[in-house]
């Protein structure tokens, strides 16, 4: 009885030290975002807890280890499921070991004084990456999993500066006196999380990274990934949410819910909300219906849809998936598909050359355009987005009015760019303008893709790969496409109406009437060449429709052609190579102006290109004289013009 009363009074000392230890004063309550937050002192540090209203079976927690209330949404959203928050601030001690001994002894105290779950899950932003790592790697059993934020994995990297980021020399200082380090040994140290992860990575701890994909503070290539490589390697599950055109802030997500699944799915899974579908994450604008093309599918068993747009359109993949499932739909219909797609073309190309490519072909049934990829990436200016986009919807519904068209928006990463930085790209504004005033649906892939990879879904890096997607973007293409085509043709289609072209079009100087003239109709100097079958003779790479074709070739300075037309616009349609030149022009007498031919992608490819010279002019007749200048790009290795057709607009 004696021992008995004896260790009871030890117990009770040793619990009223560790208590004195913690609060060396009065204890405050504080509201965190609706909350209760109690704060105090442990060993002399600030130091918080923040209760759930009630706390979930499990008693999880969540311990935030640098920026305490810094984009908290998630642990916003984890109160709300039951989850406690808490944290220590020991800024001052950099994760040194020092600062894992101290978290070692709140971890004892948290458990001991508020029977929290004995695993923890760790959360670390920029720096405090240092903390949950060093510390998570000398208490794997301690751990549920790690939400990193453009953490910290290299000392090197920052505060160091060592490779590309931009580094913090009072930082670096700071962290290598608290390491007990110099610029020497700090070379060959092993205590930060590149290396000690691989403990985590063995225990399958597992893990989600959120960074921004031109963090150039703490680069993701000299952090995350490295750490990831290491994971992988130790078998251990490391899961990464790459946002695009986003830097080291803001950390976190709008949208927590990706984290927050993450979470639950590693500690409490019955907390989890009903998956969402599939198809939440579409970006559809449903604008009047499909029925015209599926009346004809259906009634005349034959159907004519042509698929309008730059290189992710001609290249294999989806084009090919939506052929298959339009035969599949509707099996007794005569289908002909029609491949309008030509590599590095955007809408001002496509409504130029509309009537060549496709109305040529007869009446269209069903038109997919698509032309946001390569107007943005051609730097096209939004007035000339809105022109060629409106050419090409006003020319298809005048040609056929029962026809049915889907504006398509691909994605690349400088749209998700775009997306994640709060605005809508200016391609797809100008492009919806258009649909928008001809009541025509368009199906906005750019954001849908920015969405689910911010959803976690998927990764641009492993998954979607490239603006010309891997066989899963294609997937995903079709998939989307094909729900747009089920939920439009959900019900009986009824009868054929015909769209109606609109008293005037949006923008008056549109290329409503876009087409090429001859090039017969040009009058040249002797210095130029009418090349009836023209191929490169310098082994650079072509597009297929741009060789072996006709053109108009001159290289020598101050060769001049003029050509006659009747119109608002007036442009070339030139092969673009490594010897294309600076050329000059002239409309109705006015002074010459000059446009370089040469582009970003000259040196690698005679390109096919669009020079647009003018397209607001009266329409009346004009006179253009072009001729070549004496200059020339630095990069060009001549002064070449090589003509494959006249763009002209009336």
């Amino acid at each position: 009885m004696p021992n008995i009363t004896k260790q009871l009074t030890k117990t009770i000392l040793l619990i009223a030290f560790f208590i004195g230890l913690s609060f060396q004063g009065k204890a405050q309550e504080s509201d965190y975002h609706g909350f209760k937050c109690l704060d105090f002192k442990f060993e002399g540090r600030d130091a918080k807890i923040v209760f759930p209203k009630e706390a979930e079976a499990g008693r999880h927690w969540i311990w935030r280890a640098r920026f305490w209330g810094h984009e908290p949404q998630t642990e916003i959203a984890l109160l709300g499921k039951g989850f406690h928050v808490v944290y220590v601030d020991a800024a001052d001690l950099c994760a040194n070991p020092e600062a894992v001994a101290l978290w070692n002894r709140f971890y004892d105290y948290l458990i001991k004084e508020y029977q929290l779950n004995p695993k923890t899950v760790l959360e670390g932003m920029s720096r405090g990456g240092l903390y949950i790592y060093n510390w998570g790697s000398e208490n794997v059993e301690k751990v549920a999993c790690i939400y990193a934020d453009a953490p910290v994995c290299d000392l090197k990297s920052w505060p160091g500066g060592k490779g590309k980021g931009i580094g913090s020399a009072p930082d670096w200082k700071q962290h290598l006196e608290a390491y007990k380090l110099t610029k020497e040994t700090v070379k060959n140290f092993k205590g930060m999380p590149i290396f000690n992860a691989r403990k985590l990575a063995e225990a399958k701890v597992p893990v989600l990274h959120v960074c921004g994909a031109v963090d150039d503070a703490v680069p993701v290539d000299e952090n995350t990934y490295v750490l990831e490589k290491t994971y992988k390697e130790a078998g251990g599950d490391i899961k990464i949410i790459l946002k695009e055109g986003i830097g080291h802030h803001p950390h976190s997500l709008k949208d927590p819910a990706p984290i927050v699944r993450f979470i639950l799915t590693n500690t409490a899974p019955a907390l989890l909300d009903k998956t969402e579908p599939y198809e939440s994450k579409m970006a559809i604008n449903f604008r009047g219906n499909m029925d015209n093309c599926r009346i004809k599918f259906e009634k005349e068993k034959k159907g004519r849809v042509v698929f309008l747009g730059g290189s992710i359109t001609n290249m294999k993949g989806w084009r090919d998936m939506v052929c298959d499932y339009l035969r599949q739909r509707f099996p007794s219909t005569q289908f002909e598909f029609i491949n309008a797609g030509i590599p590095s073309t955007g809408s001002t190309p496509g409504a130029m050359r509309f009537k060549r490519d496709v109305l040529s072909k007869g009446t269209v049934d069903l038109l997919f355009e698509e032309a946001a990829v390569n107007d943005a990436t051609n730097g096209f200016k939004p007035e000339r987005m809105l022109r060629g986009m409106e050419g090409i919807i006003y020319q298809a519904i005048k040609s056929n009015p029962n026809i049915d068209i889907v504006m398509l928006h691909f994605v690349d990463q400088d749209k998700m760019a775009d997306y994640n930085n709060g605005k809508t790209p200016e391609v797809i504004v100008q492009h919806e303008k258009v649909a928008e005033y001809y009541n025509i649906s368009s199906i906005n892939l750019a954001k849908e893709v920015n969405d689910r990879i911010l959803n976690g879904e998927f990764t641009w890096r492993d998954d979607f790969k490239n603006l010309h997607p891997s066989p899963f973007g294609q997937a995903l293409y079709l998939k989307t496409i094909q729900h747009f085509f089920e939920t439009s043709w959900k019900h009986p289609a009824k009868v054929i109406t015909p769209k109606l072209l609109p008293n005037q079009p949006l923008n008056s100087y549109s290329y409503i009437n876009g087409h090429f003239e001859p090039l017969a109709n040009a009058r040249l100097t002797k210095e130029w060449k009418l090349i009836k079958d023209w191929k490169p003779v310098d082994n650079v790479s072509t597009r297929p429709g741009f060789v072996n074709v006709p053109i108009l070739e001159a290289s020598k300075p101050s060769a001049s052609l003029s050509l006659k037309f009747k119109g608002t616009a007036i442009g070339l349609f030139v092969t673009s190579g490594p010897d294309a030149g600076i050329v000059e022009y002239s409309i109705d007498g006015a002074g010459f102006k000059t446009i370089d031919q040469f582009t970003q992608w000259s040196n690698q490819l005679h390109l096919p290109w669009l020079i647009l010279l003018e397209d607001e002019l009266k329409n009346t007749k004009h006179t253009l004289i072009l001729r070549i200048a004496a200059s020339k790009n630095p990069l060009s290795i001549g002064n070449v013009c090589r003509i494959h057709q006249f763009a002209v607009n009336n």
